[in-house]
């Protein structure tokens, strides 16, 4: 039987929602009996190794909610990648503080922590529950029908764009709007659920899953260009050639690298300037404007998809009840992921960690148009109901025109 102390840990980028999810966590576990004591680790997989925490149990409930409610991560997070050595020192600190149960909110790579770290407390004989609870944006989790964090940040990139278009209409040129997604192009393609008519933009969408060709970029803007007197455009940061190297490498003279030797891709507005100039150079168009999104769509106060905020909570009780009772298969450790039922609902179930630690999912084939400019109706069919409730719609005049007299 394990013991009855806790730990919790945030990792990876931030989200609208993660919060949620550790409210889950800590309101859930004061249900069962047996817990002593929960705990909070500052900084993710860092403030474990240096025995950084804060005890939630003497949370009020009534703050946990508030903070539940409060985009980003409460317990603050990181982007360390733990190898062996280091999975090793966070185990041992568990083992110190009598932990018996360990739940980290994060992405692929926490499930990989998750993982080594329940394999070392097996090879030690040590009684340790680890559950990996999703989160991440990118929508890239393996198994899982989506991800807690990506449907509020699809909510933003898809009114953004919405409004975007707007102003593209008012005043036509081109504009290009770069979004986060280094290999999975779902956060892109959510731009198009800001289309309420035909000839609305993004008249295009480039995300990861497809081969990126300049020239092919360049004739695809100029065609859509030509057709609607503008173009507004949705790019994924990691587009790459076929080679597989980002666009952003070869464009740019100098770009930084994280931790893990990426190009550094978000929070740099370098492929958003560097396209503006390709369109400008070859294709003479004078009017032409880029943005980068960058961190804005993470953690946006103002633009929470309920649906997500809901689930996000219910990740959290689950994996404190697998934790403690076990799945049906009795498995006590392992990866939440969830599942979609019906038209939409939700359901949950308890993978093995192995299955999602370090995988990728990318964009389904099914999710993207022919020409690779474009999303499908499955997709939309797909995003909708996680964006919530009350998205905000646009329109238009009714374009009475009146007879020239002077027939200029």
């Amino acid at each position: 039987m394990s013991s009855g102390r806790i730990l919790v840990a945030q990792g990876g980028g931030p989200t609208a929602v993660i919060n949620q999810s550790l409210a889950g966590v800590v309101l859930e576990a004061r249900r069962h009996h047996g817990i002593e004591r929960i705990y909070g680790a500052r900084h993710g997989v860092r403030g474990i190794v240096g025995e950084d925490f804060y005890d939630l149990t003497q949370e009020t409930s009534h703050n946990l909610e508030l903070v539940a409610n409060t985009p980003s991560s409460a317990l603050g997070s990181t982007r360390d990648k733990p190898d062996l050595a280091y999975c090793q020192k966070i185990f041992r600190v568990l083992q110190a503080h009598g932990i018996g149960h360990f739940f980290y909110i994060g992405g692929n790579d926490s499930a990989d922590t998750v993982r080594i770290v329940k394999e070392e407390a097996d090879a030690a004989g040590y009684p340790l529950r680890c559950i990996h609870i999703p989160k991440t944006i990118d929508n890239d989790l393996v198994g899982n029908d989506h991800t807690p964090g990506f449907p509020s940040a699809a909510r933003f990139v898809a009114q953004a764009f919405a409004g975007a278009n707007l102003d593209n209409a008012s005043l036509p040129g081109v504009y290009v709007g770069v979004v986060m997604g280094r290999h999975a192009g779902f956060l892109t393609a959510a731009s198009a659920l800001g289309k309420k008519f035909p000839d609305d933009g993004p008249h295009l969408v480039y995300v990861p899953e497809r081969v990126f060709e300049l020239d092919r970029f360049l004739a695809d803007v100029k065609a859509a260009n030509d057709l609607h007197g503008r173009c507004v455009i949705a790019v994924s940061e990691g587009i790459h050639d076929a080679s597989g190297q980002p666009i952003a490498a070869q464009l740019a003279k100098h770009l930084e690298h994280d931790a893990h030797g990426n190009v550094q891709l978000s929070g740099t507005g370098a492929l958003a300037d560097l396209l503006c100039e390709e369109i400008k150079a070859k294709l003479g168009i004078k009017r032409v404007r880029g943005d980068t999104f960058g961190y804005l769509q993470r953690s946006f106060i103002g633009c929470v998809s309920d649906v997500d905020q809901r689930e996000a909570r219910e990740v959290g009780e689950k994996a404190v009840q697998y934790a403690m009772w076990g799945d049906a298969g009795g498995n006590t450790s392992g990866s939440v992921a969830i599942k979609r039922t019906g038209f939409y609902s939700a359901d949950y179930e308890l993978q093995p960690l192995a299955a999602v630690a370090g995988k990728t999912r990318v964009m389904e084939d099914e999710f993207i148009s022919e020409s690779g400019t474009d999303v499908t109706d499955a997709f939309r069919l797909y995003l909708r109901p996680l964006l919530g409730s009350g998205m905000p719609d646009a329109y238009r005049l009714r374009r009475h025109v009146v007879e020239k007299r002077l027939g200029a």
